[in-house]
């Protein structure tokens, strides 16, 4: 087969490998051999040969590189990341968070509207985000709007510009600039959204009536609402949100899901497997809604989580082995309704995760603020300076004062893919391969937020998001080499099988593992764009 001609916009960029994860035209994935053409000018694919063409096949003015055997991806989209800024900058921002992404592979991610001051639950809101975005972002970045009480004026207006979809909280989300939403909040979304193409999503945790915890509450609570052993324990601070917190959510989700037949209703983050024969009942009845999990539910477990390691505490949290087991078998039905896997990148400032002494790393440019209080927005900043103090943080190693949140963002693809292959070899025949972890973090994702058009797919004539994925790179991630903002997360120190050694961003390679200047090239600017075009499907 003969090579594609050299474009007349410009110059061609040939990736090619013996193995490629392509999309069909039925939009079904398949190992290949591929030479994929793509533009740098345009950003598109240009053309994809099924079969390895060698450089020869070329011009010499075209740049080419065979990858074998590495495999060819699709860049993944990760549709569920909290960048942070303006406003909380210090946890995260947009520089250092898509620059966390592009290092492994991802090519889009899609940011949340709340722990960003102002928070993205107005147009105003909205611009101001776009504003701060621009020149930082190294992938692609779209946006989720907020549902908050009070701001259903505002929801039509930010589908009109741009955003991909809206998230609320049924429970605190620990900040008070995004409140939580009432039965008559959710219904109001839904009626305004309802002949929208959009996605509604939910935090889908509500205090039962009559709960035994009220989860972080317990700090201030009288009996019977204080916790029932210690604070550092992490099955104190698992019984204090008990699955019956997500079910009665996603059962006050389904009740209200007439309002808006054809709208896609979505649980962001399930853990609890106890809210999957709900789901299960809901579609089948013709409830336009799925659900997403996260790489932390599929590879961390309860069992395995040391009193006082506050690096994995998240709401909801991570739960049993067996509980995860059930969430592997979800993924691994075609007729499943977990559709998606996403990061859930929340991250903070190391001292609000108020981690015991033998696993801060103290830098001075690290803690620049300390504050002392838990999930409640409310700023306690104490003097600058005098580090030894850190190692003496009052609560230090306690669940519940702890912030909630897991830094991962760029780290789901070795997570999963790891994962997967350690279950397989334990015997489990249902796991998912590399296809289907393609299919779940890039595909579906790009298709819960709109965008199946141009991402999520290797396609000619999509977006050319390639990540180049060593399958057989076996490596430990260590504090240094984590490029999110700040450096805690529960993966430290964990051993990974399969490594990302290239990103390209429509075209444009903007990562190459063991390259100087930690892979990204001296002097090079970011090449991502803020995604505000308006959602179609």
């Amino acid at each position: 087969m003969s090579a594609p001609k050299v474009s007349s916009n410009g110059p061609l960029v040939v990736l090619a490998s013996s193995r490629a994860v392509l999309t069909l035209p039925d939009d079904s994935l398949v190992i290949s051999p591929a030479t994929i053409s793509v533009s740098p000018v345009t950003g598109k694919i240009v053309s994809i040969v099924p079969n390895l063409l060698p450089r020869s096949a070329f011009p010499a003015s075209v740049s080419y590189k065979d990858y074998s055997p590495r495999i060819l991806i699709p860049g993944l989209v990760d549709a569920h990341v909290h960048l942070n800024e303006p406003g909380r900058t210090e946890w995260e921002g947009f520089h250092t968070g898509t620059k966390a992404a592009a290092s492994g592979g991802v090519t889009t991610v899609i940011d949340m509207p709340l722990n960003a001051i102002p928070p993205t639950t107005t147009l105003e809101g909205f611009k101001v985000k776009l504003t701060a975005s621009r020149g930082q972002c190294w992938v692609d970045v779209g946006f989720y709007g907020g549902v908050v009480p009070g701001n259903a004026e505002e929801l039509l207006p930010l589908v009109e510009a741009g955003v991909r979809g809206f998230k609320g909280f049924l429970i605190d989300s620990g900040v008070e600039e995004f409140p939580a939403i009432s039965s008559t909040d959710i219904a109001l979304a839904m009626t305004t959204l309802k002949d929208t193409p959009t996605t509604l999503m939910f935090h889908a945790e509500m205090i039962p009536p009559i709960a035994d915890s009220v989860g972080d509450a317990v700090q201030t609570s009288d009996p019977p609402l204080a916790p029932h052993g210690e604070l550092s324990s992490y099955n104190t601070f698992l019984e204090s949100r008990p699955p019956a917190f997500e079910t009665y959510a996603v059962e006050e989700i389904v009740t209200l899901a007439h309002l808006a037949p054809q709208l896609h209703l979505h649980i962001v983050h399930l853990s609890a497997l106890e809210c999957i024969p709900i789901l299960r009942k809901a579609r089948a009845s013709g409830v336009n809604i799925t659900a997403e999990t996260c790489f932390h539910y599929l590879a961390l477990a309860a069992d395995h989580i040391e009193d006082g390691d506050t690096r994995h505490k998240c709401c909801p949290p991570i739960r049993s082995l067996s509980n995860q087991d059930q969430l592997w078998a979800e993924l691994g039905d075609a007729d499943g309704c977990i559709k998606t896997v996403v990061s859930d990148h929340s991250p903070c400032t190391p001292e609000l995760k108020l981690l015991p002494a033998h696993l801060q790393h103290v830098e001075e440019d690290s803690y620049q603020t300390m504050m002392r209080h838990s999930d409640s927005g409310i700023d306690m900043t104490l003097p600058k300076g005098d580090l030894a103090r850190l190692t003496k943080v009052e609560g230090q190693g306690d669940f519940f004062a702890a912030w909630g949140g897991i830094s991962s963002v760029g780290l789901g693809l070795p997570i999963l893919y790891t994962s997967a292959v350690e279950r397989a070899q334990q015997g489990d025949e249902n796991v998912p391969t590399l296809l289907d972890i393609v299919r779940l973090c890039a595909q579906a994702t790009a298709a819960q937020v709109g965008l199946s058009h141009r991402k999520g797919g290797l396609r000619v004539g999509m977006d050319a998001d390639v990540c180049v994925f060593d399958d057989a790179d076996v490596w430990t991630l260590h504090a240094g080499a984590m490029r999110w903002k700040n450096k805690c997360s529960p993966w430290e120190g964990k051993t990974f099988r399969g490594r990302v050694h290239e990103t390209w961003v429509r075209g444009q390679k903007v990562f190459q593992h063991g390259a100087a200047n930690a892979g990204f090239a001296i002097g090079a600017k970011p090449v991502g764009r803020a995604i505000v075009e308006k959602r179609t499907i």
